[in-house]
């Protein structure tokens, strides 16, 4: 007889255990009957989480009041096992990534990314076409800035409608049902509201599955934030606060600038992830170097604005400072834990395999790491770039596809980066491979951590499904559609004059979206948004 166990907090419960649920006393009878059921649906031995235990309280409790009288318990023990829990346990048999029953002791194993959307607007703008227009020099912008190609949004599109957009196209791809998600949190620091959070309009999405048990809400520091997201996720899952479920996190931002040398830095997009133990990209625990510090290199102190203000030169200086300090907390904590395991090596940057950086353009995140006083000289600057092209080649520069031909996406910039490197790879090419992640945001916090990617890129295994998830990257950023300068600077306008304005409905077509996009239909006379979906491919 299979062992019927019950996740109560940390506790296992067993059937030699007494529990009273809604005045019933569960003994080891009702424990076999629980068997017998599992068994019955042809299950594995059943782990439950809070909410699955709440709605069969419920369950009992409704019987117990519709009978008046004590409850024959064990001939509809089964019964009610069925229909409180047959459907989410079917749910999360297919989940890739979901926690063995053993919860595998005192944490979870190999917690990090088992899947990850990326979501790009349908329009861009070319940048040599953009340098033409603006009457700058040849080169300014492709080769100054290393960027081909901004993709960006027009009035139709928010952070509320980026995030649908991509939360729903992930659970789409994987096969998910809402009620496996959790934990629910958004980085992202574009505001549209002082008060109501991005979460919050996503769980529209979740409305149709009855599960409103979803932790997690909006997390806010410049690009950082989509990070910070992240690691409250993989905190939540390692911890004694963990049901069971996935998390999900979105980092969505749209960067606009004033008219100006700025403009051509921005960009606009969205990356959902998906959260949980026994993860293709697993978080090297304990391996984090983070550096936190308070400047004013770009803020945004305009509530009525979408524009931020920038200093320049302090923004690159702050965050190649983060990057030096980021390292240097980085590379003592894994010199302490190889002590710990008995080794005396040192760790070098030839022991990332790869390197993904946050990448406000391109050419920023080609400027090597040396010392403050030399950060602005250009001829230091030329020896470090030649002394470290094989380095670039090699572990940065294919996973700048998605900043070269989109731009800066603030918050799920890195991660953009991490998919252009999954994209541009095979399975068996990083499968093993470590990866080192820079996450940097103004204002300023940075965090130096790694990745480790499974050794198994076996056909069908996780790895293997994210890759190909991921594979047709090219092909989408080459889908989009092409505007001339002028219609870009059109958008741009109606954007600035339409920002927090209403009443206000849309002006720009639907039809120029991608299939099944998530849109704004109107802002009402108190600024209630409502949202639709273009019809899927």
């Amino acid at each position: 007889m299979p062992a019927c166990q019950t996740l109560l907090g940390w506790k296992q419960v067993t059937p030699s255990d007494n529990y009273r649920v809604s005045g019933v006393n569960f003994t080891h009878s009702c424990w076999r009957h629980f068997a017998r059921s599992s068994a019955s649906l042809s299950q594995p031995p059943v782990t439950m989480s809070r909410v699955f235990l709440s709605r069969f309280r419920t369950s009992l409790t409704s019987l117990k009041r519709s009978s008046g009288r004590p409850l024959p318990l064990e001939p509809v023990l089964c019964s009610l096992y069925k229909m409180s829990f047959g459907r989410q346990l079917s749910g999360m048999q297919r989940m890739p990534g979901s926690a063995p029953i053993s919860c595998l002791g005192p944490w979870p194993k190999d917690v990090g990314i088992i899947a990850l959307e990326l979501y790009l607007p349908s329009q861009y703008v070319d940048q040599t076409e953009l340098e033409q227009l603006d009457g700058v020099a040849p080169g300014k912008y492709t080769v100054g800035l290393g960027q081909d190609r901004m993709g960006f949004c027009s009035d139709l599109e928010d952070i509320n409608s980026l995030c649908l957009t991509a939360v729903q196209k992930l659970m789409e791809r994987n096969g998910l049902s809402y009620d496996s998600v959790g934990r629910l949190e958004v980085g992202t620091e574009t505001i549209i509201d002082k008060s109501k959070s991005v979460k919050t309009v996503l769980m529209q999405l979740f409305e149709d599955s009855g599960n409103t048990d979803v932790e997690g809400i909006d997390t806010t520091n410049a690009c950082y934030g989509g990070t910070a997201a992240l690691f409250n996720a993989v905190n939540w899952v390692e911890s004694s606060s963990w049901d069971g479920r996935y998390a999900v996190v979105v980092a969505g931002d749209i960067a606009v600038y004033a008219s100006g040398s700025a403009r051509p830095t921005g960009g606009a997009g969205a990356v959902a992830m998906l959260v949980g133990p026994n993860a293709p990209l697993a978080f090297e625990r304990g391996l984090r170097g983070t550096h936190m510090q308070h400047a004013y290199d770009f803020y945004k102190p305009d509530l009525m604005s979408e524009y931020p203000v920038v200093d320049g030169k302090l923004s690159i200086e702050c965050y190649l400072s983060a990057l030096d300090r980021c390292y240097a907390v980085y590379r003592n904590k894994i010199h302490a834990q190889w002590q710990r395991e008995g080794s005396e090596e040192r760790f070098s940057l030839e022991d990332f395999d790869y390197l993904v950086f946050h990448s406000p353009y391109c050419k920023l995140v080609q400027k090597d790491v040396k010392p403050e006083e030399t950060y602005f000289d250009r001829d230091v600057e030329k020896a470090f770039l030649k002394a470290s092209t094989d380095m670039f080649e090699k572990k940065t520069k294919h996973s700048l596809l998605v900043s070269n031909q989109n731009g800066n996406m603030y918050t799920p910039s890195v991660y953009g980066c991490l998919a252009s490197l999954i994209a541009t790879h095979s399975s068996s090419q990083i499968a093993g491979q470590r990866v080192g992640v820079f996450s940097y945001g103004s204002g300023f916090a940075a965090t130096l951590y790694s990745i480790r990617v499974t050794q198994d890129h076996t056909p069908g295994s996780a790895l293997d499904k994210l890759v190909s998830s991921l594979s047709d990257l090219k092909l989408r950023l080459d889908s989009r559609q092409k505007v001339s300068p002028t219609v870009f600077s059109e958008c741009m306008k109606l954007r600035q004059e339409t920002h927090h304005l209403a009443p206000y409905v849309p002006r720009s077509s639907v039809e120029d979206l991608f299939p099944g996009t998530w849109y704004l239909t109107r802002v009402d006379e108190k600024h209630r948004r409502e949202y639709a979906r273009s019809a899927p491919a």
